[in-house]
């Protein structure tokens, strides 16, 4: 399942993502992961999430985004929760590549045996976002 939460710069999504990543920790029974452009959540997540820089690997575009995700996935199985800060400057403001790669996210987060939850925020209005997009991701 991919969810969105959508809205324009200092809108608050950082604030609500980390309460989901906080709240998914006390939840879940397996591992939670905080992917974020800079370091700049490290106060701000609880300690239990796995926290990943972007930028420490050289992560830009969403090839190479979509890559980066499948090895997170690959290297643990019990991985229940992933949460993605500044979708849009990791991968690009191209709104049609961003539909692409939330679809090929919506479709590994279903090829495991327990589907995994990807929480990803966008700095956009809802009316920038293609539309088909909402067919398989949803909006927080």
């Amino acid at each position: 399942m991919v969810s969105l939460i959508l809205g324009k710069k200092g809108s608050g999504k950082t604030k609500l993502l980390i309460e989901q990543v906080n709240a998914a920790i006390e939840a879940s029974n397996g591992n939670v992961v905080c992917v974020e452009k800079q370091p700049k959540l490290t106060y701000d997540v609880n300690y239990r999430a796995r926290l990943i820089d972007t930028d420490h690997y050289g992560v830009s575009g969403y090839d190479a985004f979509y890559g980066f995700l499948c090895g997170i996935c690959a290297g643990d199985h019990d991985i229940t929760d992933i949460f993605v800060d500044a979708t849009l400057r990791i991968g690009s403001r191209d709104y049609n590549e961003l539909a692409s790669f939330l679809k090929k996210v919506d479709e590994l987060s279903k090829n495991h045996v327990e589907e995994k939850k990807f929480v990803f925020t966008i700095s956009a209005d809802e009316s920038e976002i293609p539309t088909e997009v909402f067919d398989f991701c949803k909006k927080l």
